[in-house]
């Protein structure tokens, strides 16, 4: 089941014992961010803080913070079973079956009905208008000591191309300054500040703060901008977005929203905006960015206010970047066929490590692939770091990845520094802001057609007729009450047993398919 509202999936976690409602009073100055960071970090709950200090309004945080979590945000049981729909969806091939066309009918259905519909009155986001708003009433959290202010973490930012009238959704942080003015933090690579650059000195902004989790989500997926988001977000929970026309800009939102802040952005207007506790797990330098005026604010009758903590992982992002890993690979795949998995790991903050395996067929394969990622716009251009392995490596399995990948890789040959654009937060070592050099790691098995002149050594695998001794024999060697103790330095314990037998399986199967003797 998707969800047409925040309040519907904020019940629907409530019935599955996915959240906790915090009654105490509690401060939007560090102390939500500090309970909702121990929170995540315990893989708990989401939150729903009922009495917040300065505010009439509830605040809940840590709404994706699972998989459990942000598979129910798409009206799924796993991320993989929405990877499935895509994979459905991107499926060309002439249906030859009565069962695989009605599945290919159903698809596509589903794929119509996801375009938004415009309703013109009776919309819950517009329940409450407030013409002389003040920014002051949102509990706004501020979530490390050092940051610049309040930040709203969660925005849905909403904003126009004035010559095609496309419109565009993007999270991008927002300081709260006073009553009617705020930071507006779009980056120069941001699809939001490419249109703001198109009107000139202000720019219609609408800011949608609250609403379904397919909506949220959708934002911050890496499409092209040819691709709306709130269409995306409608083929992935199977039914249209409403949407409603503000009261005071030409802009749409979703109907079913929890607040809207309506204004403008004043593009040479720049104040200091941060620093911010950011996901790179130090404080991003304070910059000029332009400032949002705020003239008017719509709001259901009970709304709830959404946030996020961003700081050192594992934090609730983690989730919302494995959703993008999961749904996106069959669309990479298209692209960049020879993928076979690919591991976006979370203490890389999802772009500055991406670990790749490709099914490898011809030298200097691993470098196109590389290539083809970082030239795929906004889905992998700014990743910092990426990382090539044959097809039978696990690469969500980052320990072997590590093992695989410092045992095979010679840094003279194998290594690809390559110059191109970062993320503005990017603090390492960019020569300029915004620019900066990338690594790419070809940690592939090596063959003569690529300099490689000795015979690459085979992999170590216990023959067919031992391990089917010793798993027959097993119980006479008395080991049947062997506990296996996890240790999480050296690796040992019930995971690398499981997968040891795994492999043994699947090498026993391949034996058999070639005639293997029992």
């Amino acid at each position: 089941m998707a969800f047409d509202s925040l309040g519907e999936y904020v019940r629907a976690l409530r019935r599955a014992g996915e959240l906790a409602e915090v009654s105490a009073r509690v401060s939007p100055r560090l102390e939500i961010a500090e309970i909702t960071d121990r929170v995540v970090k315990a893989g708990g709950p989401a939150l729903l803080f009922t009495n917040v200090e300065g505010s009439a309004f509830p605040v809940l945080t840590n709404q994706f913070g699972s998989e459990r979590r942000m598979a129910m945000a798409f009206g799924a049981r796993t991320l993989d079973e929405v990877a499935a729909r895509v994979r459905r969806t991107l499926d060309l091939r002439v249906p030859r079956t009565a069962k695989a066309r009605l599945v290919t009918a159903v698809t596509v259905g589903s794929l119509l009905t996801a375009f938004p519909r415009t309703i013109k009155k009776d919309a819950p986001v517009q329940a409450v208008e407030v013409r002389s708003p003040d920014l002051r009433m949102l509990p706004v959290l501020q979530t490390w000591p050092l940051d610049g202010g309040p930040f709203i973490t969660l925005p849905l930012v909403i904003t126009k191309d004035p010559q095609s009238g496309v419109q565009n959704v993007g999270i991008y942080r927002i300081q709260v300054y006073d009553a009617t003015h705020a930071a507006m933090h779009w980056q120069r690579h941001k699809q939001g500040r490419a249109q703001a650059r198109k009107w000139g000195r202000k720019t219609p902004v609408a800011i949608v703060i609250g609403a379904d989790p397919a909506i949220t989500y959708a934002a911050t997926a890496p499409l092209p901008p040819e691709i709306g988001e709130i269409p995306f977000a409608g083929f992935l929970r199977g039914r249209s977005v409403r949407m409603v026309r503000c009261k005071t800009i030409d802009l749409k939102v979703p109907a079913d929203a929890e607040f809207v802040l309506e204004g403008h952005v004043d593009n040479e207007d720049m104040r200091l905006e941060g620093p911010f506790g950011d996901h790179t797990g130090v404080y991003s330098l304070a910059d000029y960015y332009p400032t949002f005026h705020l003239e008017c604010v719509t709001h259901r009758k009970r709304p709830i206010y959404p946030a996020t903590v961003v700081g050192k992982p594992p934090m609730e992002d983690a989730w919302l970047g494995k959703a993008t890993e999961r749904i996106f690979l069959p669309l990479l795949q298209m692209v960049v066929p020879e993928i076979i998995d690919y591991n976006l790991p979370v203490e890389g903050g999802f772009h500055n490590l991406a670990i790749v395996s490709i099914r490898k067929s011809y030298p200097g394969q691993a470098q196109k692939v590389m290539n083809a990622l970082w030239g795929l716009g906004h889905m992998m251009m700014l990743t910092r770091c990426i990382l090539v392995v044959d097809a039978d490596v696990n690469v969500q399995d980052v320990r072997e990845v590590a093992w695989f990948t410092l045992n095979n890789v010679d840094p003279s040959r194998d290594l690809v520094v390559m110059r191109g654009p970062v993320d503005d937060l990017d603090h390492s070592g960019s020569w300029l802001p915004a620019l900066g050099h990338k690594l790419g790691i070809d940690a592939t098995r090596k063959g003569k057609d690529e300099g490689y002149l000795r015979d690459w050594p085979p992999d170590i695998e216990m023959d067919f007729e031992t391990r089917s001794l010793v798993s027959r024999r097993w119980s006479e060697y008395g080991l049947d009450d062997l506990e296996p103790r996890d240790d999480r330095w050296s690796g040992q314990g019930f995971a690398a047993l499981r997968k040891l037998l795994s492999a043994a399986s699947r090498a026993s199967q391949a034996d058999g398919a070639k005639g293997t003797p029992p």
